[in-house]
């Protein structure tokens, strides 16, 4: 079953069926079915993306947007809430992650494309829930690069302050009106510095996080291996100082950590297999990144009473420095979060500019974000978005931010989670390399039987909304202002400037007439055939950008095939 009004695989003479052009709510659901997802991959104004990342490199990226955000900088704002239970505050957050992961697993498999939650959206619940998906996923990402970017000025200061004797200035080193900051210098520098990464290109970008993701194992095992002999048994008691509503708090604020296996299936269009390898990295990284994380947790409470960790950005450093009574440890650990948040910061802005890219792709966002140079690097894209994220870390308190990063990557989490129950049963006979559990499990449903694969995605959806609904008031209102400026957006350009709504427009209007939003007359030669032929090979041109990126046998038979087409 395809999606009404959507554009699906080209079988027999019937290459494409004919798109809404009419009514207000038939609009704003428009779907853009799975196929023609799948076949525009890779392809951006004036170049293709260039698929060159395996699953090692994917796990990598999974991990480095991963490990370090919630222990490195985020664990001091998080134990005063829930105490020494912080642990159990990892593992309810990891607990809703592995849902949501599963959901992420199946659809990234599916739907191998940069866009990640934004593009499932698109597939399955129309062009304003994917554009909200879209937006929220804006707001995830600059955001989350803002925060983690603030923590990394704190580790630079114990750094220098260990190495060279002197640190940053504090109007220098701390966001404007914190302990006296103006301009937080060390967080718009990391952040230009991974742009410079990026700029290189996905396959080099990919080789230095994968050097600063083993730096940050490393740092954190060294920690792990110091601090045990610090722990006191009477640390851990109150175990639940703040009872279950600060578990739930805590666990909503240290939520957007995982992230990470989102930016992993950011890389859909330049990975080498995406449908084997997506699947396999985000579930690897999800597990190995929740087993640290909880073991680094329950080694620091036991080591630091939990009522110390209040205003601490660096307080696994402190804790080495206190344990040790040496400040050669706490300087070591420090030197290992400098190059470890730096890899986080550089794989959640490759996965901003991904999302971007997608976006732009479909028409929603103006066509400088899926320009793509002979490099096969969006360059326009990658600046404005690393300029901006620049200036937010130099500029927003970090508390305001983690909560606000945490609201996005839920709600956009919540809606994959309604993706996959969507498509189960839309697209039932759907090829899917990877299945949420329990789909062999089938239960009847009208004349039929349908798998019961909903079931695992209904669970990470009610975890979602109920993390969500622990946070304040205040990170409500933020959210709501941002989804209403999303809105007004979206009604004002991206409705009209849609791809689809523009393929739309020109079936709709008869020859020689004036095309809405375009200023020009529709030839009589430019009918839906014409339309249909233009989509058509758009989307074959894909597998031809695509070969040239693989090794010699596949240019053969990109060549062979050309060949015998001209025959």
């Amino acid at each position: 079953m395809l999606d009404k009004g959507a554009v699906p695989a080209a079988t027999g003479t019937d290459k494409r069926a004919p798109l809404p052009t009419s009514g207000f709510g038939t609009r704003l659901m428009r779907r853009k079915p799975v196929e023609r997802l799948v076949a525009e991959g890779g392809q951006g104004e004036g170049g293709s993306l260039r698929r060159s990342l395996g699953m090692w490199q994917l796990t990598m990226i999974s991990i480095g947007a991963t490990l370090g955000t919630g222990i490195f900088v985020v664990l001091g704002e998080a134990v005063p809430d829930a105490g020494p239970a912080v642990v159990i505050s990892f593992v309810l957050a990891g607990l809703t992650a592995l849902f949501s992961a599963l959901s992420y697993a199946e659809l990234a498999g599916t739907i191998p494309v940069s866009g990640s939650s934004y593009s499932y959206a698109y597939a399955t619940l129309g062009e304003v829930v994917a554009w909200v998906c879209g937006w929220c996923l804006i707001l995830e990402y600059g955001v989350s690069v803002a925060a983690v970017a603030v923590g990394w000025g704190q580790y630079l200061n114990e750094l220098l302050e260990g190495t060279v004797g002197f640190t940053i200035p504090e109007s220098l080193a701390n966001p404007p009106g914190v302990d006296g900051g103006i301009f937080n210098l060390p967080a718009l520098l990391v952040v230009l510095l991974c742009m410079a990464f990026l700029l290189g290109g996905a396959k080099e970008s990919a080789r230095a996080n994968t050097i600063m993701v083993v730096v940050k194992i490393a740092a954190l095992l060294l920690f792990c291996a110091v601090a045990f002999t610090g722990i006191r048994a009477g640390n851990y008691a109150p175990f639940m100082p703040l009872g279950l509503g600060g578990v739930s708090a805590a666990g909503a604020t240290l939520f957007f950590s995982y992230i990470g296996f989102d930016a992993a299936s950011t890389a859909g269009e330049e990975a080498k297999d995406p449908k084997r390898d997506l699947p396999k990295a985000i579930m690897l990284s999800l597990l190995i990144v929740t087993a640290l994380y909880v073991l680094v947790a329950a080694i620091a409470v036991g080591a630091l009473p939990w009522n110390k960790f209040e205003g601490s950005e660096a307080a696994l450093a402190g804790i080495m420095k206190d344990v040790t009574g040496h400040g050669f440890w706490s300087v070591l650990l420090a030197a290992g979060a400098v190059i470890a948040i730096a890899s986080v910061v550089l794989t959640v802005l490759y996965g901003q500019t991904r999302i971007l890219f997608a976006m732009s792709r479909d028409g929603l966002v103006p066509k400088t974000f899926s320009k793509v140079s002979k490099s096969g690097v969006p360059i326009s894209n990658t600046v404005i978005v690393s300029v901006f994220c620049g200036v937010l870390a130099a500029a927003v308190p970090l508390g305001q931010l983690a909560d606000a990063t945490s609201i996005g990557t839920l709600f956009a989490f919540a809606l994959v989670n309604v993706a996959v129950i969507v498509l189960r049963f839309t697209r039932p006979t759907m090829n899917r390399s990877f299945r949420v559990p329990l789909s062999g499990v089938r239960v009847p449903f009208g004349d039929t039987t349908v798998p019961l694969a909903p079931v695992f995605p209904a669970i990470g959806f009610g975890l979602c909304v109920y993390m969500m609904f622990s946070l304040d008031f205040v990170t409500w209102k933020v959210f709501g202002g941002w989804m209403l400026v999303g809105l007004v957006i979206y009604f004002a350009y991206g409705m009209r400037s849609s791809r689809l709504a523009r393929e739309a427009a020109l079936e709709a209007q008869p020859a020689g007439a004036a095309v809405p939003g375009t200023g020009s007359a529709t030839k009589p030669t430019e009918s839906a055939a014409k339309v249909t032929e233009s989509i058509a090979k758009s989307t074959e041109s894909a597998p031809k950008a695509t070969a040239k990126d693989r090794k010699a046998p596949a240019k053969s038979s990109a060549k062979a095939r050309k060949a015998s087409g001209k025959k």
